[in-house]
């Protein structure tokens, strides 16, 4: 009795740990109309250093990773806030671009 009532027991938090491990945060999307514009230029200003925000920039979008624990310091990986990393997150990345789901974007890289 005490086995089974114990495998119950175990199934049930495992299920639940499951469960809980497989939601995924939604972020609420500013319709693009109102994304502010970004140079590359004015997008370096936000590094993520001495308490700067820190904004990337991915396929023409500009997301705000300030609040992101694997972007402190405005680095993750190697990488550097503050610029384009289309290339890097497509092309060395192993998330991809997946994980921007996650991300607020804030805006959008234009031409200078």
């Amino acid at each position: 009795m005490k086995k089974t009532l114990f495998f119950i027991l175990s199934l049930t938090a495992l299920v639940l740990l499951s469960a809980c491990g497989n939601t995924t945060p939604t972020v609420e999307r500013i319709p693009e109309a109102e994304l502010r514009e970004f140079t590359l230029e004015e997008l370096s200003q936000y590094d993520g250093l001495d308490g700067r925000q820190a904004y990337i920039a991915v396929n023409g979008f500009v997301y705000d990773v300030s609040d992101s624990a694997r972007w402190r310091g405005g680095s993750h990986n190697g990488f550097r806030a503050g610029a384009d990393l289309t290339e890097e997150i497509q092309g060395v990345s192993p998330h991809g671009t997946r994980v921007l789901d996650n991300i607020p974007r804030i805006g959008r890289l234009i031409e200078e």
